[in-house]
């Protein structure tokens, strides 16, 4: 199970330049994934995977995904086993079936967590920046420009300060009214 753990974990603790780096490397037309696809027989569907207009922000998701999977993978096993085993049995008594049992049992003892986990990817999906930054710089024809990415650009590359500004303030609102949605809707279905 530490393995397991581990291995879950891994992607948070990595630098997210490195993570960026590597998935750079991976999406390429001649990476590992299209070595792949072209291996089993989907050729034809292979692509640089950040170069493409339609997936290039589908692509980013996915590592953003891959890299917050860890952290929620350990609230939600932190939180599993904090529920008391005689729920379960008493659900199996009760005729419940493993997916009643999950419905039923695991997801309102995990509830806090999946509170957390919203929270905190919410905040890193609206915040990212050097994940962005280091595979796509915005592109192409700036289909993967986040707000974070264009506060920076605006700042440091047009030096308009102001917009730039007003830009991150609007985000750091953004950011707090979802991650208040995400508690009150998670406080008032418990």
């Amino acid at each position: 199970m530490t393995f397991f753990r581990t291995v879950y974990f891994l992607p948070q603790v990595l630098p997210l330049v490195a993570v960026g780096i590597t998935w750079r490397w991976l999406y390429n037309q001649n990476g590992l994934l299209n070595q792949f696809l072209e291996a089993i027989g989907l050729g034809s569907i292979t692509r640089a995977w950040l170069g493409d207009y339609n997936l290039a922000l589908y692509a980013l998701g996915f590592i953003g995904t891959w890299t917050m999977s860890g952290l929620c993978m350990m609230l939600f096993l932190s939180g599993a086993q904090k529920i008391d085993g005689a729920l379960y049995e008493a659900a199996t008594l009760d005729g419940a079936g493993a997916f009643r049992q999950f419905l039923s049992v695991t997801i309102p003892g995990v509830r806090k967590e999946i509170t957390i986990a919203a929270v905190i990817t919410t905040i890193a999906a609206l915040a990212s920046f050097d994940l962005v930054f280091v595979t796509t710089n915005g592109g192409p024809a700036n289909q993967t420009t986040v707000p974070a990415l264009l506060v920076y650009r605006l700042a440091f590359n047009e030096g308009d300060i102001g917009t730039a500004s007003a830009l991150a303030i609007t985000l750091t609102a953004l950011v707090i009214v979802f991650v208040t949605l995400i508690r009150r809707v998670a406080r008032e279905e418990s």
